[in-house]
């Protein structure tokens, strides 16, 4: 799911944290291929990929697999390179909505993973627009917390750039824009020399549903099946899981 999951749980197994790790390489690997192939191999000449390949960098893909997604997306190694972005909505337990997003080269394929998994798994595929309307299209970049630094501080060196507002997470500080001000937040907060990441647009709810722990655990099991697809780049949605709820399950593992 998008950015440090409010709902994950705590899996401290190798293997589940190794696959983790190789979906996120495979996402941001997706993301220099679509920029190369856009706008060629030229990092200083293409801004898409220039900041493709800084958020591969930032998040430890290694260099040579990044050289390898640049010439493949750009059509060097003679591979052809066609992703198309699909949105598909899930309705999960206890009115909980999922919000999909795709970015694929083989649409059927796609769709019949995300079908198999929701269904396989508790959920259901909801009708075209059902679920969009309870997401809206926000930039949302998390600032490392540090030691002295203030939910005031990260406000006041991104105001002017458009943040709409400033919240503290666990481990970050989630600063909340409209999309097209992303470029803007990420230069306010290099000037001010805060560490940031999951620099991205997101679909967030509107509202949120509050999940018992009966609820937490079907929708957990139902967002990571969604999650490990290949074809999956990112999952949304509006369920929301307390601490105290966290804490049971956590008890019952």
């Amino acid at each position: 799911m998008s950015g440090h999951s409010k709902w994950a749980t705590t899996k401290h197994k190798k293997a589940a944290i190794d696959a983790k790790r190789a979906k996120a390489f495979a996402k941001y690997i997706k993301g220099i291929e679509v920029a190369a192939r856009m706008g060629g191999a030229d990092v200083s000449g293409n801004p898409a990929l220039d900041l493709a390949v800084s958020k591969a960098k930032k998040n430890s893909v290694p260099n040579d697999n990044i050289d390898r997604a640049i010439k493949r997306g750009a059509g060097l190694t003679g591979e052809v390179i066609d992703y198309t972005e699909i949105l598909y909505e899930a309705r999960g337990p206890q009115g909980s909505a999922l919000y999909i997003e795709c970015l694929t080269d083989n649409k059927n394929r796609a769709a019949s993973d995300v079908r198999v998994a929701v269904t396989r798994n508790g959920g259901t595929i909801a009708d075209s627009g059902s679920v969009a309307f309870m997401f809206e299209r926000k930039g949302v970049v998390e600032v490392a917390k540090a030691e002295g630094l203030e939910e005031d501080d990260v406000l006041m060196a991104v105001l002017d750039a458009g943040a709409d507002e400033v919240k503290e997470e666990d481990e970050v500080f989630e600063v909340i824009s409209e999309a097209t001000d992303l470029p803007a937040i990420r230069a306010a907060l290099d000037e001010a020399g805060l560490d940031y990441n999951n620099d991205d647009p997101q679909w967030r709810p509107t509202m949120n549903v509050d999940l018992d722990a009966e609820g937490a655990r079907k929708f957990l099991r139902l967002a990571d099946a969604v999650e490990e697809l290949d074809d999956v780049q990112n999952v949304y949605s509006n369920a929301h899981i307390s601490p105290e709820v966290m804490a049971e399950l956590e008890a019952d593992d």
